[in-house]
C-alpha cells in the first residue's frame, strides 16, 4: 500500500491564497471591493480552520498509534479526505453564510482499536476544539498587533470575526453531545450502555442542538455570551466583530 504524502495539498494551499486575496481585497478603496474581500476572508479563512480542525485529530491519532491515518491522506491538510465534500464542506459554508454559527464540518476516521491507551482517545477527540481556540486566539493577537489602540479597518473586522467564529467552533465542538467532539472526549469512560446510544444517537443530536440554539432564543443568548466571554478573556473587539459580521451579511 502506497504511503501518501504528508506536505499540504495544492487545494489547501489554494485556500490560503484565497483567503489572503480577500485580505487584500478589504484595503482597495472600493465599497463592493471591500465587502467582497470580507466575504472571501471570512469564507476561506473558515474553509481553512476546517482542514486545519480535521488535522488536528488526525496529527494527534497519529503520534496516538493509528498509522492509517497517513495513508488516508489526513495528513496532507486536503479538505477533500474528510469525508463527504458536500456534508463537510458546502453545508457548513452554507450555515455560515444564513445564520453565522460555525457548523461543525468533515471528520477523519479514527482506528480507535490502533490508539495506545482511553487517554489518548480523549485528545484525538479534543485536539480538534483546540485547534479552533489557538487559532482564534492568533487572529485576535494577530489584529491587537497590526492595528494597535483599537485602530478598526475592513481587513481588522473581517479578522476579529474570524477569530469569533473559531471561539464558537471551540465551544460548540467540546459540549458533550453525541456527534460532537466533546463527547468523543468522554466516551471513552462511559458504560458500555451509554456508548451504544451515543452511536445511535450522533446521526440526530447535533441537529436537535442545532434546533435549540435557533429556535430558543434564551439558550442561544447564552452560548454566544461565552463565546463572547472567551473572545474578550484574549483581547478581541466585540465592536470590531460585530462590524466585519455586519460586512459579512451584507445583504441583511
Amino acid at each position: 500500500m502506497r504511503t501518501q504524502h504528508t506536505r499540504p495539498s495544492p487545494l489547501f494551499l489554494a485556500l490560503l491564497a484565497v483567503t489572503v486575496g480577500g485580505g487584500v481585497l478589504t484595503i482597495v478603496e472600493s465599497e463592493f471591493a471591500l465587502t467582497a474581500g470580507v466575504v472571501i476572508l471570512v469564507l476561506g479563512g473558515w474553509a481553512v480552520s476546517l482542514c486545519l480542525h480535521e488535522f488536528g485529530h488526525a496529527i494527534v491519532a497519529y503520534r496516538g498509534g493509528d498509522r492509517e491515518v497517513k495513508w488516508k491522506g489526513y495528513l496532507t491538510l486536503d479538505i477533500r479526505r474528510y469525508t463527504d465534500p458536500l456534508l463537510s464542506f458546502v453545508l457548513p459554508l452554507i450555515f455560515l453564510l444564513i445564520g453565522g454559527i460555525p457548523l461543525p464540518g468533515g471528520a477523519v476516521w479514527i482506528n480507535h482499536h490502533a490508539l495506545r491507551n482511553k487517554r489518548v482517545e480523549s485528545w484525538v477527540s479534543l485536539a480538534g476544539p483546540l485547534t479552533n481556540l489557538v487559532l482564534g486566539a492568533l487572529l485576535t493577537i494577530a489584529v491587537q498587533l497590526f492595528f494597535p489602540d483599537g485602530e478598526i479597518t475592513p481587513l481588522s473586522a473581517g479578522l476579529s470575526f474570524l477569530a469569533l467564529l473559531q471561539f464558537m467552533a471551540f465551544l460548540l465542538n467540546i459540549l458533550p453531545v453525541p456527534g460532537l467532539d466533546g463527547w468523543g472526549a468522554i466516551e471513552p469512560y462511559l458504560s458500555y450502555k451509554a456508548q451504544v446510544f451515543g452511536q445511535k444517537a450522533r446521526q440526530w443530536a447535533p441537529l436537535i442542538l442545532f434546533a435549540v440554539l435557533i429556535g430558543l432564543p434564551a439558550v442561544g443568548s447564552a452560548f454566544f455570551d461565552i463565546a463572547y466571554s472567551i473572545f474578550d478573556a484574549v483581547g478581541g473587539s466585540r465592536y470590531s466583530a460585530a462590524l466585519g459580521y455586519g460586512t459579512f451579511m451584507f445583504w441583511r
